[in-house]
């Protein structure tokens, strides 16, 4: 079996309903009640890394060999003696050495570092309108807990609102919302990527970015994601809106402007449109001349101006990884995204995501092949980010040790949205004259909230971290479901600490592919790394005979 199991009753959670390899339900609904993992952390935060009913229970895991090849058949070595890699002013003595003084602060990039308290990154947060409708919330509780945090496609091009003029932005307020909120709260530690496709290159989106926000914004090139194999999509329910963006340059199917279509669409036969994005690349017919438009367009966007510069890719396969890996290390990237097969994301077609790429763990297994390549060539290697289908502090560190000493960070999409989301419901009960600009959907809150409390001080763990950090005025300011996020990122930091703690690893830097092990001989062979009882073996076998 794998631990991908509906119910965990040592937590107390529940799965709406079928969880995925992440732990999260296959669909993640914004109303949602609970009780995810994911959820109830967002809530309680590091009191979630310990089994329920303290002083009236015992309890234990069921360890059973996981089958299959996923994150979930890797296992994290522990260590009886030593400490590595220990933070400044740190000793090894054993009142130093305690899980609270590990230091999960790093950095990512080339010549210019950008910092982060924590090392995840959100996934694209782009044109759908569930990013839209909770951005104060991410964008907020990202700046706070210290993270990066990713403005997806398209946003210019579907703001009814914003201006483009002969392929040029002259306005565009949605984007400016989406980095203005972030940079609001932002105090020098993550950071905010601007994600570019092809229509957003027509537009002019970099040239907008850079003449507006210089260097405080970073640009990212986008190649794909691990959900599908086509160009980003949302579903329209506003005919006349379908048209503007058929207009603006987008495909959209079926074609808002066919009289057919139409009466369709008023009778209630179709009741939404699909806007899609175009492939990119498609006139390039070889790897090599796909090398030199990138690096011709990398030359352009600093030419423009941007130091930091991250690259995008999805769940395509060896070819297109090995590309991304030495093209985003020969142009000297700040940072490289790879999107394995198992994430989610808004609106993919669904049986795209079930059979299409690579899986995450198998993907992400052939980057520390190809860039451990690189290295040995001598040849500097981009900073890495592994995405898709990660949620628990556990991904986090195995993510980091199966890509170490290349992956700096882990990029989680579903994950931290849920609390955005949660912590709007409850914001939009506790405070009704703020439910729609929060965009809450209860009317009461539900008995797996209720039991905490009734006002955010009782229910968020982590509410006067917060207040000690931005000052009592103002939180006024500061949406529930920031406050969310951070409690999440509390359960995820404290519980990561706890693993590298473990592993005898006190800075990130110190996490190696030493640290993991494969829990099936299939996953062994597919990763390269040792099997349960192999690993540690021979030493074993010298201290019996010495």
């Amino acid at each position: 079996m794998s631990r991908i199991i509906k119910s965990n009753d040592a937590l107390g959670t529940v799965n709406r309903g079928d969880p995925c390899e992440s732990g999260l339900c296959t669909l993640c609904l914004c109303d949602c009640r609970g009780r995810c993992e994911t959820w109830l952390s967002s809530l309680r935060g590091r009191k979630m890394l310990y089994p329920r009913a303290y002083s009236f229970s015992t309890s234990g895991s069921a360890n059973i060999n996981p089958i299959g090849v996923s994150y979930n058949s890797i296992r994290i070595d522990g260590y009886l003696y030593g400490a590595n890699n220990l933070p400044k002013g740190l000793t090894s003595s054993e009142d130093h050495c305690v899980f609270p003084n590990v230091n999960t602060e790093g950095e990512f990039g080339t010549k210019i570092k950008t910092k982060f308290r924590l090392p995840i990154m959100t996934g694209a947060l782009g044109s759908t309108f569930i990013a839209a409708k909770y951005w104060e919330s991410f964008a907020i509780g990202a700046a706070l807990a210290g993270f990066p945090i990713v403005v997806g496609e398209n946003v210019v091009g579907i703001d009814r609102q914003a201006v483009i003029e002969n392929g040029r932005i002259k306005k565009a307020p949605e984007l400016d919302r989406r980095i203005e909120t972030y940079l609001r709260y932002y105090d020098g530690y993550g950071a905010i990527i601007v994600q570019m496709n092809v229509e957003d290159t027509r537009n002019g989106v970099a040239e907008y970015i850079i003449d507006k926000y210089g260097d405080k914004v970073i640009i990212e090139l986008k190649w794909g994601q691990g959900a599908k194999c086509i160009g980003g999509e949302i579903q329209i329910k506003d005919l006349d809106y379908a048209i503007f963006l058929k207009k603006r340059g987008y495909i959209v199917d079926p074609d808002p402007e066919l009289p057919e279509v139409q009466e369709a669409f008023k009778g209630g036969a179709i009741k939404s449109i699909a806007r899609h994005s175009r492939l990119g690349y498609t006139s390039l017919s070889t790897w090599q001349k796909v090398r030199e438009a990138f690096m011709k367009e990398v030359k352009r966007l600093r030419k423009l101006g941007f130091k930091r510069i991250t690259l995008k890719t999805g769940s395509y396969g060896m070819e297109a990884l090995a590309m991304a890996i030495k093209f985003a290390s020969e142009a000297r990237l700040d940072l490289l995204t790879i999107d394995g097969s198992g994430g989610g994301t808004g609106m993919s077609p669904w049986n795209m995501m079930e059979s299409w790429g690579v899986p995450s763990l198998l993907l992400h297994a052939k980057a520390y092949e190809y860039a451990n390549i690189l290295a040995k060539n001598k040849e500097k290697v981009v900073d890495m980010a592994f995405a898709g289908g990660l949620a628990r502090e556990d991904h986090i560190f195995k993510a980091l040790a199966l890509g170490a000493p290349f992956t700096k960070l882990v990029c989680m999409g579903r994950a931290l949205m849920i609390p955005g989301f949660l912590g709007s419901n409850i914001e939009g009960v506790l405070y009704p004259e703020r439910k729609q600009k929060v965009n809450g959907n209860w009317d009461e809150l539900p008995s797996s909230v209720a039991v905490f409390g009734k006002k955010p001080e009782e229910i968020f763990a982590c509410y006067y971290d917060v207040e000690k950090k931005v000052g009592k005025a103002e939180m006024k300011n500061i949406p529930l479901g920031a406050i969310a996020i951070y409690t999440l990122c509390d359960k995820l930091k404290a519980g990561l600490q706890q693993l590298m703690a473990g592993a005898r690893k006190f800075s990130l830097a110190g996490i190696c592919r030493d640290d993991i092990y494969a829990a099936n001989r299939e996953t062994a062979r597919e990763t390269n790394l040792a099997f349960v009882t192999e690993k540690g073996d021979k030493i074993a076998k010298k201290i019996l005979k010495s």
